[in-house]
């Protein structure tokens, strides 16, 4: 498992990563990863999560960016001391590479700002890189 955390104007976001063989076809080289982020409010004041973005890097260097509204379908908003916790998923050419990114958050007065999604690994067990 692979971890990656970040802390931006009180906002942690903390990552685990895992393959996930069930949803993996080497064979046709197509390797699935599995993410599970929390997203913690340190601060005094709301914020609310508006979009994602995503840098993907396989093994090969390519490199797909991928931008949306919210996460999952939503766009949660954490007041002080509370978290959101969710799971989604990466396919991936190469049995490795890297993601990262920010989300766009605001806070309750509508300033905005990005938190950062540190890098954090994806790997299928025993690759060597």
């Amino acid at each position: 498992m692979f971890t990656s955390e970040a802390v931006t104007r009180h906002v942690r976001v903390s990552v685990t990563a895992q393959y996930s063989p069930e949803r993996s076809k080497p064979s046709e080289t197509q390797w699935f990863f599995l993410y599970t982020i929390t997203i913690a409010n340190e601060g005094q004041d709301s914020v609310q999560l508006l979009t994602r973005h995503w840098v993907i890097t396989d093994g090969a260097g390519q490199v797909e960016e991928v931008r949306g509204p919210g996460v999952v379908g939503q766009q949660p908003t954490l007041g002080p001391g509370e978290t959101f916790t969710y799971t989604s998923g990466c396919p991936l050419s190469t049995p490795f590479g890297l993601m990262q990114g920010t989300y766009q958050m605001t806070t309750k007065d509508g300033e905005q700002f990005d938190a950062t999604i540190a890098p954090f690994t994806l790997s299928e067990p025993y690759t060597v890189h």
